[in-house]
């Protein structure tokens, strides 16, 4: 074994930089490190008095480490102040902790000839090696082992959580629409949903849509847009939410009333909380990174949405893309549950569903990975029957023309707007089924259908 492998001072200075600029920092990863996991002395000494001033109540700043500590080393503690501190440090303590077990398991070694040769039966001996091993390498949180009373009290908990929103017949996020609310109960902390289609279907307008709702209750929301600048975001935002046409606010085409309706959304949309990265590069660990920052930041983050899936990166060496996918939706799955917080990820569709006569979208028809629809907690999909309808009306016209014949269309698309549907077809906690919306063509964003109530007439 290489020292490297189990001695990284560099990682040590910056994981103790990042804790003493923010004491956030600390307290993300307080329970998964421990003094003697840093190989330096002078290191250990400057970890133990940040645990003093935390216990103490007192700010971790360079005057109060050298008040707990009265030995630290000067030229250390300068060293430390100069590195750059970390965005993902929960990441860089668990590669610590394992450089830490490696030399703890390396020193063990070194002890086992004179432990085997004791006057000892083999048995009491093995059983003591293999007790010492398991505590060294054993990193289960004790906190995500509970008795059946801790997970009753917490389930009475929920009972009333739910009973104080029985009125409004919803425990998530609003969607926005009223029979998808009624099929999910809204979008729930630590799930993982999927909004998957075909392309040309709709499927970012249609996560714009919730994202707008969500701003809307005074929530915060992080997207990661691989595809799109976040300029062409806040346009289609912009026209869904001032209903005027997006063609006529990307060319900047507006009279001075829809000037001033722009300028009042652009105004509001600044005093949201809503950040936008979008960079065509990213792997599942930059999105952990970039929203537990975020959401330490700001309390009030409560939806983070991915366009698209198939466009992140993977961290690992696997070179089938059908693992790569696997390892992104199970670490996104994780990530939902730690913050809390639902996470909405867009995902292609096979093309293989464009060959069938039915062309509404099945769970089997989800690309490159089986291990999106065993992650995911929902899966919607998006189904616009007028474009397939427009589609097979321009190929008949195209194959009348190219054989001189006259034709005469059989279909005319509404040009303002169309009947969609967002397909639930996968609901972990409640039923699946189709909820009907329009899709406005001009403003690009879905609404709701208008829902009659029945009137009773007397006499």
């Amino acid at each position: 074994m290489k020292n490297q492998e189990y001695f990284d001072l560099d990682l040590e200075r910056a994981i103790l930089s990042t804790c003493l600029y923010s004491e956030d920092a600390y307290a993300s990863i307080a329970g998964d490190i421990e003094v003697k996991d840093f190989s330096l002395k002078a290191h250990q000494d400057i970890f133990k008095a940040i645990i003093a001033c935390v216990n103490a109540n007192s700010p971790i700043s360079v005057s109060f480490i050298k008040k707990y500590n009265k030995n630290i080393d000067e030229d250390i503690l300068n060293e430390i102040i100069a590195t750059p501190t970390m965005i993902d440090l929960i990441a860089y303590v668990n590669e610590l902790k394992e450089k830490s077990i490696k030399r703890q398991l390396l020193n063990f070694a070194y002890l086992l000839p004179s432990r085997i040769n004791e006057e000892r039966p083999v048995s009491e001996i093995s059983d003591e090696i293999g007790k010492e091993i398991f505590n060294l390498t054993n990193r289960i949180n004790s906190n995500d082992i509970k008795s059946s009373e801790i997970v009753i009290s917490e389930l009475l908990e929920e009972f009333k959580k739910q009973k104080s929103l029985e009125d409004k017949g919803l425990i998530g996020l609003d969607t926005g629409f009223y029979e998808l609310n009624s099929m999910t109960k809204g979008f729930k902390g630590g799930e993982l949903i999927i909004v998957a289609a075909r392309p040309g279907m709709g499927k970012t307008t249609l996560c714009l849509n919730f994202i707008e709702k969500t701003l809307r209750q005074n929530y915060g929301v992080v997207m990661f847009s691989l595809e799109m600048p976040a300029v062409q975001i806040m346009q289609r935002m912009l026209s869904a939410k001032t209903s005027i046409p997006l063609q006529k606010i990307i060319t900047a085409d507006l009279n001075d009333n829809e000037w001033d309706r722009v300028g009042d959304a652009c105004n509001d949309y600044v005093e949201k909380k809503f950040y936008i990265y979008d960079s065509g590069y990213i792997t599942i660990t930059d999105v952990r990174a970039i929203l537990r920052r975020l959401k330490s930041q700001e309390e009030g983050i409560k939806l983070c949405v991915i366009d698209y899936i198939g466009l992140m990166m993977s961290n690992s060496n696997f070179n089938d893309r059908h693992l790569q996918v696997s390892e992104i939706s199970r670490g996104l799955k994780l990530l939902a549950r730690e913050l809390d917080i639902p996470i909405i990820a867009l995902s292609q569709l096979n093309r293989s569903l464009e060959s069938r006569s039915n062309k509404r979208p099945m769970l089997s028809d989800l690309r490159e990975s089986g291990a999106i629809e065993q992650d995911a907690d929902t899966i919607l999909f998006v189904y616009r029957d007028e474009v397939y309808r427009e589609q097979e009306e321009k190929e008949r016209e195209n194959k009348a023309k190219a054989e001189g014949k006259a034709y005469q269309r059989n279909f005319m698309p509404n040009p303002l707007q169309e009947s969609a549907e967002i397909i639930v077809g996968k609901n972990r906690n409640g039923p699946v089924g189709m909820c009907e919306v329009l899709f406005l063509k001009d403003k690009s964003s879905f609404a709701e259908k208008p829902r009659f109530e029945s009137v009773e007439f007397n006499g």
